[in-house]
């Protein structure tokens, strides 16, 4: 995020009144409390700027208000923690950790628990100034995802909050020389490292995801996917919303179906990450064992704040050495219980007995993969029960940061929920557990007839528009990342700003067009997947096993009417998507000039933190086009029990309920009906369809050799730019470029 405004630092000195009391801060309105939080996460790695924050902080005493938390005991876990010492300030926090992992749980409960919005902000101003930055950041944002007073509240991105993670090193050491030297270019420099100054004080520094310099292998290919800052962010809140370490009882919000969710978005990850394997011409993700050398090495060109470098694995790396054969066995045995027990169907752990051979006891094997089974209700306050296999496996795999120093940890990529997608070792990982999900899957019988026909329902036609994708550029603020000096602390801004052109993947706009006869009017759902028709090598892949390759592109309830019925999504309003974030700049200034702040949230933040980027909707696919599936099914309505009906209306000025899967509503399972094995001879039926698409890739039109000669960039202005609605400006496909002209001028 990238420091704030002027009319942010005229917000604080406003707010910087002699005593902010209880009654004020609960009677503030969401535009209020949007703006304090606001400010809470911005520079956290910095003396905190605003004094109203310091105040508050420094004049909280926790121990002589414990009255004011809903459960007492939590407080005296957190003042016991507090006497032991809890991870400095300066060090890099992971949650992979045991002890730092109890420690940031503890500091959510505090936040949590608060009483009230004046105790909860008290509480994190405290937090702000005297915790570890890394686990006031993680705890404040699982806190304000979770407490109903917080509903409405956008939280700033994390690659705004902490760029180091999704921003190489040194790209953010450019930012530092630039910083230290004043602005003073050496203009031959400039151009040799992608460096543009505007008349405004912005520096724009280029990291280019296909600089050869940070490849071992091939698997370095798809770099502008896995490293991707809003498919991570994506990653990143889907954990902050369903955290394996929160209790079930702990809170309403995200609970219905919550470990079939969290199962289905792991297997969807993986299918659309295979997708994009067969757009560049390789094969199938290979699963991770423990008896061979991992071959290909991931470089992760990351440097924290501290200095300290994220550890390379080099290609043909070891798994298994000496001092990790005792957790490898853990985790072996771990598997081999729940395998066990998918097959015979029930498994019991300390007299308590588990079924696993319905669609419902998805959530009981979610309970045993993510270690949420209990052996006593007196376990349910242990931290330390909260362990599940893929920690392990991560510690093998992230060299061995389950044993540790007391402080001092060397976190690999895979032990950050921001960077974890970036390894092409994740996906190995996944596969390993997703098996435990589709052997699951495998022992259920598979559907009938009659359970996908929906009579009287046909699919008469589908029209898919021509789907191209191209690369763009976008400009990441990485301001945060830079040291302030004192009077820049004073001003509450930076003198100068610095942004980050990254060239990621876009798809030209496009529309799905279904024609579906009904001879009644009734409800139904609509599902669109989109799948591989071929491998790597041109060859049909089998349906059964091609199954778990599709990925779900839209899903949605519609009600039906008798005759023909016309229905067109578009592919920027397709379910559950995000588009561009605002930066933090500009949202401090939408926030400041708007009277209701609800106009903001269905136009400017829809999906805002649950939404899969509408940009990575299609993989790249191939030049000259490459096959793909879409795969449309209509089925009736079975909505849930106990349904508010309030919810389906989306528009609403006070929709504020997050939808990451409108089949939740629906009482089918999750990736209905591909998720369990088909019987091919029972399968097809009118109210489903397949169609053959092709996606097409647009190479660049300019020129983009940045090492050589000035870069091309769109025209973006950070002040006066316009925001259009529909989203997606398809700059490099539609516009023809002059190749000698330098197009980006502020």
């Amino acid at each position: 995020m990238k420091v704030l405004f002027c009319v942010l630092g005229l917000f604080a000195l406003a707010s910087a009144r002699p005593e902010i009391d209880d009654t004020t801060i609960v009677n503030w309105d969401v535009k209020q409390r949007q703006m304090f939080i606001l400010k809470l996460l911005n520079n956290i790695l910095q003396p905190c700027m605003y004094k109203d924050i310091e105040d508050l902080g420094k004049n909280f005493k926790i121990e002589e208000n414990v009255q004011l938390y809903v459960k007492q005991d939590v407080v005296k876990t957190f003042i016991g923690l507090l006497k032991e010492g809890f991870l400095p300030r300066g060090e890099v926090f992971t949650l992979h950790i045991d002890r730092q992992m109890k420690e940031v749980v503890t500091l959510f409960h505090m936040l949590y628990y608060a009483k009230d919005f004046a105790t909860f902000i008290k509480t994190a101003c405290w937090m702000r100034l005297y915790v570890n930055e890394g686990m006031f950041v993680y705890a404040l944002t699982v806190a304000v995802r979770h407490r109903d007073d917080c509903r409405g509240i956008i939280l700033p991105p994390p690659y705004e909050i902490y760029p180091y993670y999704f921003v190489r090193g040194d790209v953010i050491q450019k930012a530092y020389w630039l910083k230290m030297k004043k602005g003073l270019l050496d203009h031959k420099l400039c151009d040799f490292y992608g460096i543009k100054k505007t008349d405004k004080d912005v520096y724009i520094i280029d990291e280019n995801v296909f600089d050869k310099r940070v490849w071992l292998n091939d698997e370095d290919r798809l770099r502008y996917f896995t490293e991707d800052i809003d498919l991570n962010t994506y990653y990143y809140y889907f954990h902050v919303d369903y955290p394996f370490w929160m209790k079930d009882d702990v809170t309403t919000k995200f609970t219905d179906r919550r470990w079939e969710m969290t199962l289905y978005v792991y297997q969807q990850i993986l299918a659309r990450y295979y997708l994009e394997r067969l757009s560049n011409g390789m094969g199938d993700i290979k699963m991770l064992s423990w008896h061979k050398p991992i071959r290909k090495g991931y470089w992760p060109w990351l440097k924290l704040h501290n200095g300290l470098e994220l550890p390379v694995r080099f290609n043909d790396h070891i798994l298994v050495k000496d001092k990790s054969v005792e957790i490898v066995k853990l985790i072996q045995d771990y598997e081999k219980i729940i395998n066990d027990a998918i097959i015979k169907g029930f498994v019991e752990i300390n007299g308590k007995r588990f079924e696993l051979t319905e669609p419902k006891h998805v959530e009981n094997l979610g309970k045993l993969i993510y270690g949420a089974v209990y052996k006593t209700d007196l376990d349910r306050t242990r931290v330390e029960a909260y362990r599940y296999m893929l920690i392990l496996m991560k510690a093998v795999v992230g060299l061995n940061t389950l044993e540790s120093d007391k402080w001092f940890v060397t976190p690999s990529v895979l032990d950050s929920y921001q960077t974890a997608l970036r390894d092409p070792v994740f996906y190995k990982l996944q596969k390993r557990l997703c098996s435990l999900f589709m052997l699951f899957k495998m022992r259920l019988p598979s559907y009938t007839h009659e359970d996908l026909y929906f009579p009287g329902v046909k699919i008469d036609n589908i029209v898919v528009d021509k789907l191209v994708t191209y690369f763009d550029d976008y400009l990441m603020d990485i301001t945060n990342a830079v040291t302030f000096t004192d009077d820049e602390l004073k001003k509450t801004k930076s003198d100068m700003t610095f942004l980050v052109r990254k060239r990621r993947l876009n798809h030209r706009e496009f529309k799905v067009t279904f024609d579906i006869m009904s001879d009644k009017a009734v409800d139904c759902v609509v599902r669109v997947f989109l799948g591989p028709k071929e491998d790597h090598l041109g060859r049909l892949i089998d349906i059964n096993k091609n199954r778990v390759n599709f990925v779900e592109l839209d899903t949605f309830l519609y009600k039906l009417t008798t005759g023909k019925n016309t229905i067109v999504r578009n592919s920027y309003d397709m379910h559950n998507l995000v588009r561009d974030r605002v930066m933090m700049t500009d949202f401090f200034k939408k926030i400041d000039t708007i009277t209701d702040i609800k106009d903001l949230w269905v136009k400017d933040f829809k999906n805002y933190h649950t939404g899969f980027p509408t940009r990575l909707v299609l993989p790249k696919g191939t030049v000259g086009g490459m096959k793909f599936l879409l795969y449309v099914i209509v089925t009736p309505l079975k909505l849930v029990d106990n349904m508010d009906m309030s919810m389906l209306d989306t528009k609403g000025k006070d929709h504020l309920i997050d939808f990451r899967s409108t089949v939740l509503l629906d009482k089918m399972p999750l990736g209905f009906p591909l998720d369990r094995t088909i019987d091919v001879s029972k399968f097809f039926t009118p109210n489903m369809k397949f169609v053959d698409v092709m996606i097409f890739h647009k190479t660049q039109v300019c020129d983009m050799r940045t090492r050589w000669e000035r870069y091309v960039l769109k025209n973006y202005d950070m002040y006066d730019r316009i925001v259009d609605d529909r989203y997606l400006t398809d700059v490099d496909v539609n516009v023809k470029h002059d190749r000698d002209v330098n197009m980006f001028d502020f």
